[in-house]
């Protein structure tokens, strides 16, 4: 994960109301194995945190400056660092504005993965950690807390790039500290929804529950499809990346690479070609079997309480919605 620029400045913000005292940083980071380390843990931490937004930019206005500053340094017409001041001053007027007492580390990293160039902005705080010296006597010294980012957001800078009609190649965190405060830097990124990664995700894997019962698949076949779709869904919500459609449709059939990808074309789901992988929805997508006296029962997880209620205390499934082939089946032996 090559790093091109990265710059910390700090908002120094107290919760007495008194002005926020922005510290601005004098250069970039040099390169270094710390920097790096930095950067990586950063954007792990960001990739495994639940809750995102999908998004794309408003129109560059007055309101909404940020594209366009993001623009000109995309296009040499300023560097990384003046960029960086430029917009971690909006963000500390905001933060006045808004009278939020959320200070922190404003973290401005450009770097690559793949062939993808992003913009990644975090707000860092910091905590307390103990280290020991040389002399092998214990200290406490602050570092950044990277396992509790609050406020961040990530650009996927060629999407916006090459595809302008994308509506998702901004994410951002959408944490439990309350609608003001993601709204503000939602705000100061310019960012307007775009994709609900979680419903999406959920209708991916309808679409999928359709295509195994269309299918007419035996359970062993489902059962390792569907184990390859959550494990690939999951690997690339890990490393950031979106579920892309036909090579989803390719791993879940070789021989047929095509079958799913077009099945949910030809039913008209209303799915992008590539969505926001939802690692609570997908986590929800399991599968239950049992056997036992001639009895074969397997079904996923999310049916459950929808399609097919569990009695506890009785020990009973209650089963709602039927295959017709197994209903016209049961119908002719009764």
């Amino acid at each position: 994960m090559p790093v091109r620029h990265s710059v910390i400045h700090k908002i120094d913000k107290k919760s007495d109301g008194t002005p926020a005292a922005l510290y601005l940083a004098s250069d970039e980071q040099e390169g270094s194995g710390a920097r790096d380390d930095l950067i990586g843990q950063l954007n792990e931490s960001y990739n495994t945190t639940t809750g995102k937004g999908w998004g794309f930019f408003h129109q560059e206005s007055g309101a909404y400056p940020f594209s366009g500053w993001l623009g000109k340094y995309l296009a040499g017409a300023t560097d990384f660092l003046s960029f960086s001041i430029t917009a971690v001053e909006h963000l500390n007027k905001l933060m006045e504005e808004s009278n939020l007492t959320t200070g922190g580390h404003a973290l401005f990293c450009h770097y690559q993965q793949g062939m993808s160039d992003y913009l990644v902005i975090a707000l860092v705080q910091e905590t307390e950690a103990v280290a020991m010296t040389e002399e092998l006597v214990l200290m406490t010294v602050n570092r950044l807390d990277l396992d509790h980012i609050r406020l961040a957001a990530r650009i996927n800078i060629s999407e916006w790039q090459n595809n302008r009609q994308s509506k998702q190649y901004i994410s951002y965190l959408k944490g439990k500290q309350g609608r003001r405060l993601n709204d503000y830097f939602r705000d100061f990124i310019g960012c307007q929804e775009g994709i609900d990664g979680p419903s999406e995700t959920r209708t991916l894997l309808k679409a999928f529950s359709d295509f195994v019962e269309s299918e007419d698949l035996g359970n062993e076949s489902a059962r390792e499809k569907t184990t390859n779709l959550v494990n690939y869904s999951l690997a690339q919500a890990k490393i950031g990346e979106p579920i892309t459609l036909d090579e989803l449709s390719e791993l879940l059939d070789e021989n047929r690479p095509e079958a799913f990808y077009d099945f949910i074309r030809n039913n008209d789901y209303g799915l992008p070609p590539e969505i926001p992988a939802d690692k609570r929805t997908l986590n929800q997508f399991r599968r239950f079997t049992g056997r036992t006296d001639g009895l074969s029962i397997s079904f996923e997880a999310h049916l459950l309480g929808s399609k097919i209620k569990f009695d506890k205390e009785a020990g009973t499934l209650i089963l709602r919605s039927l295959p017709t082939k197994l209903i016209d089946q049961l119908k002719r032996a009764s």
